[in-house]
């Protein structure tokens, strides 16, 4: 009892004074061990708090991940563990290269997780709370989940891998034992199942569209999570099978320790020049897709996001009665480039360097970054196609002009996955690879196309905006749309009002 005091007492004086003794390499206990991460919990550093437990874990991966103020190779997070109400928090996370330490930062937005049965963060959780309080709530017996029917709708193979992966559960022999597992502890390989906890479903929010249906509300634990509807979370568990083979998506879950954080973001788009000038004079303004802040709101979140709700040139549009004339072919000037990609909450966006643009109408246009969207924006005769990537230009004079390719289901693109294989782990983390992208290849091989004038699609809804909808889809594979959607399954806005703009297309 005198260590775990004496843990105890260490992990006050990290919260007040930033300091933080590492694990010993011997102090380590693989939970999780796979070709291309392991994931293991600092024994030495478990230590009983107010509510359940503290534990350092950290994930090991294969590789160097880069970023401005150097590359790490490995992630140690610290969470609070609320061994009774079977949820854990963040309180900071430590990144590596090797044994040096690149940096360490204490977790601003707070928040505790649900934790969920059969994911990594449970078997965490079991190591810490065993350790530190000796027992847990009889829920967590993995023998009475493993009993139970088998769910409605899963797969008799994922159900039976669920099974056999929660009575191999992790544990610590010097520890009194919580539940029926093995007298000789496997590690598991991550392959075997490929476990991706999915983001839990706002109760609230599902209550709410329940009473709507006149349908009797779900008994779902409440979470602080982005609020997901029962048919969104059905659809999202499909794209979770589809793709079950990414481990990046595990590592991404494990890097934010819990279901991504809905917060305040930037725009997805480059706002006009008057706002370019100040670019965090509308990063504040809390919009989403869905909920509370969905577009509808939009217009009344903020008084500069009037035009939301005003705008008689807003977009997307509906594509249709374009007039067929002989239009001026899109010069592209686009070249080898490197790239900066981000996840800002809203969008993954890729910043690219200088040099590369496009002429249209007699004017230059500089490219500025490009982002994506799930399903497309754009509709062509009321068909959405599968996802869209807007690359946005800007001329001289400050003047917007947005080429948009429609992506469909097909082949794998392999521009795509360069991208995909460099999602950074966690929002707002800008991810720098050494390798150069050539957005020549993002293009389809006819570059017929409509054009309108319209807005941006997200707040502000500046208007002004020059569109250019390429009229050839480009195609990606399942498995990479499937990881877009795992991310963001809609970030879409509905389409607007065409008040009669003249759409022209090429003939």
């Amino acid at each position: 009892m005198s260590a775990l005091r004496a843990s105890s007492v260490l992990w006050v004086l990290s919260l007040a004074f930033g300091l933080h003794g590492f694990a010993a390499a011997g102090s380590w206990q693989t939970v999780i061990a796979g070709k291309t991460e392991t994931i293991a919990i600092d024994k030495a550093s478990i230590a009983r708090a107010d509510s359940g437990a503290t534990a350092w874990s950290r994930i090991t991966l294969d590789r160097e991940v880069r970023e401005a103020g150097g590359t790490y190779d490995s992630i140690q997070a610290q969470n609070l563990y609320d061994c009774t109400a079977r949820r854990f928090t963040t309180l900071r996370r430590a990144y590596f290269n090797g044994d040096t330490l690149l940096r360490e930062d204490v977790v601003s937005r707070q928040r505790a997780n649900a934790v969920e049965s059969g994911s990594i963060d449970e078997r965490l959780f079991n190591l810490a709370c065993r350790a530190a309080v000796g027992e847990l709530p009889a829920r967590a017996d993995a023998a009475t989940r493993a009993a139970a029917p088998a769910p409605q709708g899963e797969p008799a193979e994922r159900v039976a891998a669920m099974r056999a992966d929660m009575r191999t559960l992790a544990t610590d022999h010097a520890a009194p034992r919580l539940m029926p597992v093995a007298e000789t502890m496997p590690v598991v390989p991550a392959e075997k199942p490929k476990l991706i906890v999915l983001p839990p479903i706002d109760k609230a929010a599902a209550d709410q569209a329940a009473a709507g249906s006149g349908q009797k509300p779900a008994a779902t634990a409440p979470t602080a999570a982005a609020p997901l509807s029962p048919s969104a979370a059905r659809s999202t568990a499909k794209h979770e099978a589809e793709s079950s083979a990414d481990k990046r998506l595990r590592e991404l879950h494990y890097a934010t320790s819990g279901p991504r954080k809905a917060t305040k973001k930037k725009s997805t788009e480059i706002p006009a020049a008057s706002e370019q000038e100040n670019p965090a004079a509308h990063m504040h303004g809390h919009w989403t897709y869905e909920g509370a802040g969905g577009p509808t709101s939009w217009a009344r979140l903020r008084g500069d996001y009037a035009t939301c709700g005003t705008g008689k040139r807003q977009s997307p549009i509906d594509i249709r009665e374009g007039i067929k004339v002989n239009l001026e072919g899109i010069k592209f000037d686009y070249k080898p480039t490197q790239f900066r990609i981000i996840d800002n909450g809203h969008t993954v966006q890729v910043n690219v360097g200088e040099g590369l643009g496009l002429t249209v109408m007699g004017k230059r246009h500089e490219l500025l970054q490009f982002h994506f969207h799930r399903p497309s924006e754009e509709r062509v005769n009321g068909r959405a196609y599968d996802m869209v990537v807007h690359l946005v230009h800007k001329n001289a004079e400050g003047q917007l002009a947005v080429v948009a390719v429609l992506l469909e289901k097909g082949s794998e693109h392999p521009l795509i996955q360069t991208l995909w294989n460099n999602l950074p782990l966690e929002q707002d983390m800008e991810v720098a690879p050494e390798e150069a992208i050539d957005l020549n290849k993002l293009l389809p091989e006819n570059r017929a196309y409509w054009t309108y004038m319209g807005s941006l699609t997200t707040p502000p809804c500046s208007e002004g905006v020059l569109w250019m909808v390429l009229k050839q889809p480009v195609q990606l594979a399942a498995e990479q749309l499937a990881i877009f959607s795992r991310l963001y399954r809609n970030n879409a806005r509905p389409v607007q009002a065409a008040n009669g703009r003249l759409i022209k297309e090429s003939r």
